[in-house]
């Protein structure tokens, strides 16, 4: 995933204090009450982030080249493992994606404009691929336990709160800043993989993706926070991208050509 304008928008404030006894049994508790929460809480706190993120940034409408290109791409393409799905563009400057639990995927416009169409899907692809693994759910869920929202989810007893602005930023910036670890994001590969093929898309579209981040590093002009939480270690990028490459030959799929990218 990716980010760093949306990154500084959602910031939480941070604050320091003095080490308390009482106070730190009390955070444990509240710790322990949070860890109770049902899919359905979970769900709620979920819908509240996304649609919070949708209002304070410039979502595309559907009559947009961006937002028509990604429906293209994306037609029939409705459900992923019983989650549904909803597709959206965000105007911003930032090379990211994410996706989150709910089922909701955000591509960035400026990722949409230095990636051909099998790339493109090759990120959706990987990004689907932590929702179906649980990844993002998982992350979310340790933000609540341990973020800056851990109290007002105790107070309630995992009942979906009214949240403050600022609250709802630090949930957000949660679900588009979440890091995985390597193995997590070789299994988003994997499921990403068998995620396209099952919807009829070419899984080349993942390496060629992974090349094409690659080529942004060390870009003066390249936003790099996606390009850290996907890439993390160099040398299990190269790793990734051959295990990648070598299951498509194996499977038997044919490497598009390198096309220019389109809005259209």
């Amino acid at each position: 995933m990716l980010l760093m304008g949306l990154a500084a928008l959602c910031a939480p404030a941070t604050a320091s204090a003095q080490f308390n006894l009482k106070k730190a049994v009390n955070s444990a508790t509240k710790a322990v009450q949070a860890i109770t929460l049902t899919d359905a809480q979970m769900a709620a706190y979920v819908k509240e982030s996304v649609d919070w993120m949708d209002t304070h940034n410039p979502v595309l409408p559907e009559d947009d080249p961006y937002t028509q290109r990604l429906r293209r791409l994306t037609d029939g393409i409705t459900e992923a493992d019983g989650i549904p799905l909803n597709f959206k563009v965000y105007n911003v400057i930032d090379v990211n994606a994410f996706a989150c639990p709910d089922g909701s995927v955000r591509v960035f416009s400026s990722l949409m404009d230095i990636m051909n169409d099998d790339e493109l899907m090759g990120v959706i692809g990987h990004e689907i691929g932590h929702v179906l693994k649980h990844h993002s759910k998982n992350a979310f869920k340790t933000e609540l336990l341990t973020g800056a929202v851990k109290d007002a989810v105790a107070s309630t007893g995992g009942v979906a709160a009214a949240l403050t602005e600022s609250q709802l930023g630090a949930l957000g910036t949660s679900l588009i800043n979440a890091k995985y670890s390597q193995k997590q994001e070789k299994e988003a590969d994997n499921c990403g993989y068998d995620f396209l093929v099952a919807n009829g898309k070419n899984p080349w579209g993942i390496v060629m993706s992974f090349e094409k981040l690659q080529s942004l590093e060390g870009d003066a002009g390249a936003t790099p926070s996606y390009i850290d939480k996907m890439f993390s270690s160099h040398p299990e990028t190269k790793a990734r991208i051959e295990a990648m490459t070598k299951r498509c030959q194996k499977d038997g799929y044919v490497r598009p050509a390198a096309t220019e990218t389109t809005a259209e």
